[in-house]
């Protein structure tokens, strides 16, 4: 492999990386057309693994406008940081998947004295979209939690 080849390649797997950067970021900054600018106009986000494990029920998301629309609906009385790390990126040609640990931190807006924090694992596939990556399909499984899980609800 070339110095030239090894080189876009590392800038292709951190252009992987930064499409769930922009996920993460326009989440907890609410800033739609940053999480807009994530996602592929077919994405779909399956949180199912990580509620069930946790003991709720949420259903597939489907559809960049769908997925932009519900953080504003179910966390809209929630301050959220979401924390990306260990991401792993395999790249095929326009195609790439990405395993990586995001943390996201859960506080009433109205209490910030209490929280729910999950540890998560996000399964990302992604398409290449002229310069940038978009998330196809997110499949989020939890590893761990803590805290008070009414916060999710908003009790």
């Amino acid at each position: 492999m070339t110095s030239t080849s090894s080189l876009a390649q590392s800038a292709d797997k951190l252009a992987v990386v930064e499409a769930l950067y922009r996920f993460a970021a326009g989440i907890d900054l609410r800033d739609t057309t940053l999480l807009a600018s994530s996602l592929a106009e077919d994405a779909v986000s399956d949180f199912r693994p990580a509620a069930a494990k946790v003991g709720f029920e949420y259903p597939v998301i489907e559809g960049r406008d769908v997925i932009v629309s519900a953080p504003s609906t179910s966390l809209s009385s929630l301050d959220t940081t979401h924390s990306v790390t260990n991401a792993r990126v395999t790249i095929d040609g326009d195609t790439a998947r990405m395993d990586a640990l995001v943390e996201a931190q859960h506080v009433p807006k109205n209490d910030p004295t209490r929280h729910y924090l999950m540890k998560n694992r996000y399964d990302v596939e992604l398409v290449r979209s002229g310069e940038v990556w978009l998330i196809q399909r997110n499949t989020v499984d939890n590893v761990w939690w803590s805290g008070d899980i009414a916060v999710l609800s908003g009790i």
